[in-house]
């Protein structure tokens, strides 16, 4: 894993930084107070967060680094893992989270385990490296090295530690003793007494006995407890209902005073009704006036009359007529006469006398010819007398008739305008009601979405089609009356049980406070005895495993920090960290001078360094060579140069000394100044 590129916007004395790392040896050269330290405190939190727990110090992380006069407190750190990955975080340290991108600067943060306390663990996910074990082994810190005498041992002893368990501050000796005692002193045993353990013991049978006792006034504060929420409850519903019977009562009211408008339109129509029966009565007037029994038998009269009243065809009458055989057998006789008279008369005077007959017939016949003629006028005039007398009678009848019907025509007339104007206004006064009912339902809908989250739509419906509103909401509020009167009630008999009540609560509070305790205690009796195992067991699986691969280790790295000057180191539980001398002596650590004692620090660390990722992680240094003489320097600087090139080294240094020395023996090095 290397880191590629630093941008601090502010951390601490740290402002508008921007850093590029090279793949292996970095020297970040500044000034004392120049912000070294700072500077690897500010990729420590870039990758575990900045904390804002003191831990016993004065101020916490967050409060020491938070820039003064500044709300930027930012930065990002781009880095690189050994299978190619690249990454880069972007981090505001008051929040507890951070933005993680990968290459194609898509944001991938939520795939990362996120954890309460501690936040995003990507770093944690990537390398397998806390951050502990990345202060431990990863990075030195400056003055990890006590130089003064008084501090040797203590010295020994972390790099005891730190071999042994992993951690340079956690001695398995003392944490096992410490168990031990801790696990005495705070818990105690079944068969200890006055220890913790046997104290809340003894209390917690106490308190549950005076429990007990007084456990039946607490079931009946809590039957009144249940009854007193369940009125509640109903009060609250009933007022509910009130409301929307109130709603109800201001509908209905804009209900009535739309009917009141329709009231006009019910006076108009009882106006025409009235102007209907008036003119119906005048009508009946009139025909009985003029004796008809109805209306229909008006009209079917007065149809036949105009039908009778039809223009009549003058009758042919039939004259008498002349008998022409009458005259004509007359004209025979004569003629026959008058043959005899020529064939007997020799007289020719008296044969001509026949011949008189011929003329008074043709006179005769004349004469009865007029007398027909005359006849059939008299006739004619007689039947044309009558019939002008009888259309008389009939034409006066019709003209009665008539008078009748058209003074029944003018009433009905007027009936037909009332009547018009009736259906007109019963029109309106439908689709006015209908839109009196639209609105109202439209109304109750929206009482319906309004409440139908807080009481049952059954309900709802049965307090919007209540009839007499008035009545239900008297109802109603008589209830809540009630109600409250009985809260009221069971409030007093609730007061008149609370003195025992007080004592059982705080028995109760002390017995849960008491129980808590107890399972604390055996939690955490628990919780050592496990904590024994698992470190007896890591300790061993440690002797077995890790610490002689350390020591080899540590051994090799020093051997060649020194020159061969010591070539084996050793560590066992009788004896502490033993070094070995060319001559093949054994001594103990503390034995050496502070400047080799420096120098197996730092070989533990680098020894450690390869064994806590499978990551190849950086060695991070801040003046971790302050106190080495020249010759030490060039020897360390030129074993990380030549037994770590596939590593990256970042190096923070007050001094140019790293930087002649690299120069000297010819490494190449990215120099980079605060």
């Amino acid at each position: 894993m290397k880191i590629q590129n630093i941008k601090i916007n502010s951390f601490g004395n740290l402002q508008d930084k921007e850093i590029d790392l090279s793949n292996n040896i970095n020297i970040i050269y500044g000034k004392n107070e120049a912000g070294k330290s700072t500077l690897l405190k500010f990729i420590t939190n870039m990758f575990y967060g900045t904390s804002k727990n003191k831990k016993g110090r004065l101020f916490s992380d967050y409060d020491r680094y938070k820039p003064w006069g500044r709300e930027d407190f930012s930065g990002r750190i781009k880095y690189e893992l050994d299978n190619g990955e690249q990454f880069e975080v972007f981090r505001e340290f008051a929040k507890k989270n951070p933005k993680v991108y990968n290459s194609n600067m898509e944001d991938i943060s939520k795939q990362f385990t996120i954890d309460k306390s501690l936040g995003n663990q990507f770093f944690y996910e990537q390398t397998k490296v806390d951050e502990q074990a990345f202060l431990s082994t990863i990075a030195s810190m400056q003055q990890e090295v006590k130089l003064d005498k008084n501090s040797q041992n203590s010295l020994i002893q972390r790099m005891a530690n730190l071999a042994g368990t992993g951690e340079d501050n956690v001695s398995y000796k003392k944490a096992i003793d410490k168990l031990y005692k801790k696990q005495l002193d705070e818990v105690g045993t079944y068969r200890s007494t006055g220890k913790p353990i046997n104290i809340a013991q003894g209390k917690l049978n106490d308190l549950k006995n005076k429990k007990h006792e007084l456990l039946g006034y607490k079931n009946l504060k809590y039957d009144f407890e249940e009854n007193k929420a369940n009125i509640e409850e109903e009060i609250s519903q009933d007022e509910l209902k009130v409301e929307i019977l109130k709603k109800m009562q201001k509908i209905n009211k804009n209900e009535d005073l739309e009917h009141e408008k329709l009231h006009y339109n019910v006076d108009l129509i009882k106006k025409d009704e009235m102007e209907i029966l008036e003119l119906i009565n005048e009508k009946n007037h009139i025909l009985e006036d003029y004796g008809i029994e109805s209306e229909e038998v008006l009209v079917k009269d007065y149809n036949d009359k105009i039908n009778s009243l039809e223009p009549i065809e003058r009758r042919k009458f039939t004259a008498r007529k002349v008998e022409i055989k009458k005259y004509i057998l007359l004209t025979v006789i004569v003629i026959l006469i008058n043959v005899l008279l020529f064939v007997l008369l020799k007289d020719n005077l008296l044969k001509f006398v026949g011949l008189i007959g011929f003329p008074i017939i043709i006179a005769l016949y004349f004469i009865e010819k007029s007398r027909c003629k005359t006849e059939q006028i008299i006739k004619q005039n007689k039947e044309e007398l009558s019939k002008k007398v009888e259309e008389n009678k009939k034409l006066k009848l019709f003209e009665k008739n008539k008078q009748v019907l058209e003074e029944i025509n003018i009433v009905n007339a007027k009936i037909e305008v009332f009547e018009k104007d009736k259906r007109e206004q019963l029109k309106i006064m439908d689709e006015t009601k209908e839109r009196i009912k639209s609105l109202k339902e439209i109304e109750k809908e929206k009482l319906k979405n309004t409440y139908r989250s807080k009481m049952d739509i059954y309900e709802i419906n049965k307090l919007i089609n209540v009839e007499d509103t008035d009545s239900k909401l008297e109802e109603i509020r008589n209830d809540i009356n009630d109600k409250k009167l009985e809260l009221h009630r069971i409030e007093l008999n609730k007061n008149n049980i609370m003195p025992q009540l007080e004592d059982l609560a705080q028995i109760e509070e002390e017995l849960v406070s008491t129980e808590e305790e107890y399972e604390g205690l055996m939690k955490k009796n628990n919780s050592m005895i496990v904590v024994k195992q698992a470190l007896e067991d890591a300790y061993e699986k440690m002797k077995k495993d890790v610490t002689p691969r350390f020591t080899n280790s540590l051994s090799e790295n020093i051997a060649k920090i020194s020159n061969n000057k010591y070539n084996k180191v050793s560590i066992n539980d009788e004896n502490g960290m033993m070094v070995e001398l060319q001559s093949g002596e054994y001594v103990p650590a503390e034995r050496l001078s502070l400047g080799t004692i420096d120098q197996l620090y730092l070989s533990l660390r680098l020894s450690m360094n390869t064994e806590v990722s499978s990551e190849n992680m950086p060695v991070i240094l801040d003046e971790a060579f302050a106190y080495y003489d020249d010759d030490r320097l060039e020897n360390i600087l030129k074993f990380l140069a030549e037994n770590y090139k596939d590593k990256q080294i970042i190096i923070l240094t007050c001094t140019s000394r790293e930087e002649e020395i690299y120069n000297k023996l010819g490494y190449t090095f990215n120099k980079v100044r605060l």
